[in-house]
């Protein structure tokens, strides 16, 4: 009997978005695989969970994958945390999960928290059809995916750090207008959970003078 491969959401800020069944499966997982020890070791703590933890992030997600992928065949059960939120959505995940499907491990992904969805519900923007675009490139292909985002239709979503939230806003204004309804998002679920709401000039011109801190999530309106 080979394992299975959990994927577990955790908390994007408030602990108490941990779902039951999540504390479960670390509980009964064989080993965890985080994307940082360190910023997973407080949450296990937290909620008493003591189980061997390895580090499986971008930067080794190939190489450890094949060990993973030996270790789930050898009939271990594996659970895989990101920092927050859902891995592979935006955090290391896809890899894995694919390079297991190629041995027919089973996969299971818990529902849970994930930041994109509270953040467009709360835009007020079409949520019947949307785009979900994660981070844009940094470099290579970056103003090609702006030309092609210009003129979609549904409701764009990204993510953003705070210290290019400035300049994605001047980007914006460059390829699709300052006057394109966005919706930004900060702090989800956090003490200083912020949503802020306006065309693209009047969110810059906000954030030219308040706080850029925490991770972002834009709520583009689409091309109407």
């Amino acid at each position: 009997m080979t394992g299975k491969l959990f994927l577990v959401p955790t908390p994007i800020g408030n602990l108490e978005d941990m779902t039951f069944r999540a504390i479960r499966v670390l509980n009964e997982a064989d080993l965890i695989l985080a994307e940082d020890t360190r910023t997973s070791a407080p949450l296990l703590k937290y909620f008493g969970i003591e189980k061997k933890v390895f580090a499986h992030h971008q930067h080794n997600e190939h190489q450890s994958s094949t060990e993973i992928v030996k270790f789930l065949l050898e009939g271990k059960n594996i659970a895989l945390i990101s920092d927050a939120g859902t891995p592979a959505i935006s955090d290391p995940g896809f890899f894995l999960v694919r390079e297991a499907l190629k041995f027919d491990i089973s996969i299971e992904c818990l529902p849970g928290a994930t930041a994109f969805v509270p953040a467009l519900v709360n835009s007020g923007f079409p949520t019947d059809k949307f785009c979900f675009e994660g981070f844009l490139p940094l470099k290579k292909g970056r103003q090609t995916r702006y030309k092609i985002l210009a003129d979609e239709e549904r409701t764009i979503i990204l993510y953003e750090s705070p210290h290019r939230l400035l300049k994605t806003l001047d980007e914006m204004i460059t390829y699709w207008g300052a006057e394109r309804q966005i919706s930004v998002s900060r702090e989800l679920t956090k003490m200083f959970e912020e949503t802020v709401r306006g065309t693209v000039a009047e969110i810059k011109t906000y954030y030219e003078t308040h706080p850029v801190k925490g991770e972002f999530v834009i709520c583009v309106a689409g091309k109407g």
